[in-house]
């Protein structure tokens, strides 16, 4: 694969992104987005904020209804919108490793099996069988579901398993677009998952001056403030799903301004999460890549984002590093060509 700047890499999967959603996006019909990450990880944040950026920049709106998996309400989305797709928010827990998201989102396609449904792009992976066929049944109940996913292997397992319609889609954080360049800290930085995805229990200790972090640690009681500001104006104007929606909507920009503070300060990243991945692109900053523990990421690059210079498949922690240490010792100069 030919490499290519960021900057058209971004601008290219925004293009295959509003292909794939055209068909099921209008002017005229409301949208809801079900699902709101309300949780620390700021991965799901920039996933949250590309739905939103698109809907935004490709037709001017924001969805008519939103809610997270605990506040959702069947009765208010028909209220609120009797007609128009809903949308379940992307990610990475289609299957039965994040059961409260797949539980919800089948509780959604038995409860609306005459509405149209879509997914925005996940990645799937399932290890129970009974779990598999469960989930197989409801889809094939709905006959209106479309489940766009973010890599081939997901793409063919749908499609053999799942009766709907399938997509390949790029991740919606891509939709943000390009961010402005930020100083770094230090040389280098790991971002390793902590979480149920970690790949493997590498010897950090090895590494005494590089820092270790993950990005899911977040002061509850800043969130708490961005969303009592967000709301505010909202409120003024007596418009409570709008309130709803600027209060959420500030949450995720809350957690996803943290984390790209956070991942700005190593001038070159190590990392096993997607999103740091994904936000590395979007910062144009050196990152080699792990995986995690079902092969999601090298999945996606190998479907969409690995076609630039900024990313590198490492080996193993140690090779990780070892590319990480050269990019930073290059400086800032390859960032600006990028």
């Amino acid at each position: 694969m030919t490499s290519q700047s960021n900057l058209v890499l971004i601008a290219k999967l925004q293009d295959m992104i509003h292909d794939c959603l055209k068909d099921y996006v209008s002017n005229e019909e409301p949208v809801a987005i079900l699902d709101f990450p309300d949780i620390r990880n700021c991965g799901d944040s920039a996933i949250w904020l590309g739905e939103m950026a698109y809907l935004r920049d490709r037709y001017g709106k924001r969805p008519a209804y939103v809610s997270r998996v605990n506040d959702f309400s069947p009765d208010d989305l028909e209220r609120v919108m009797p007609t128009g797709p809903i949308f379940i928010h992307g990610g990475g827990n289609f299957g039965d490793i994040w059961h409260a998201h797949q539980d919800f989102r089948e509780r959604v396609l038995k409860r609306f099996p005459h509405r149209q449904v879509i997914q925005f792009p996940q990645s799937i992976h399932y290890k129970s069988q009974a779990r598999l066929e469960e989930s197989a049944r409801v889809i094939g109940r709905h006959k209106n579901f479309v489940l766009l996913v973010r890599d081939e292997e997901s793409k063919e397992f749908a499609q053999k398993h799942f009766d709907c319609v399938v997509r390949l889609c790029p991740d919606m954080a891509f939709s943000i677009g390009a961010l402005p360049p930020a100083a770094s800290e230090f040389p280098v930085l790991g971002m390793l998952r902590t979480d149920l995805e970690k790949a493997g229990n590498a010897d950090l200790s090895a590494f005494p001056d590089i820092p270790m972090e993950d990005w899911t640690t977040e002061s509850a009681r800043r969130v708490r403030l961005s969303k009592a500001f967000g709301a505010a104006g909202a409120f003024l104007a007596l418009k409570p799903a709008e309130a709803r929606l600027r209060k959420l909507d500030a949450a995720a920009h809350n957690r996803f301004q943290r984390g790209i503070r956070q991942i700005s300060r190593g001038r070159a990243i190590v990392t096993d999460r997607l999103h740091v991945h994904i936000c590395s692109l979007l910062l144009g900053r050196p990152h080699a890549v792990l995986d995690n523990n079902y092969g999601k990421i090298r999945r996606f690059m190998a479907a969409f984002s690995g076609g630039t210079d900024l990313s590198y498949k490492a080996e193993s922690l140690a090779d990780g590093i070892a590319w990480a240490r050269q990019q930073a010792g290059q400086g800032g100069a390859r960032q600006q060509a990028s």
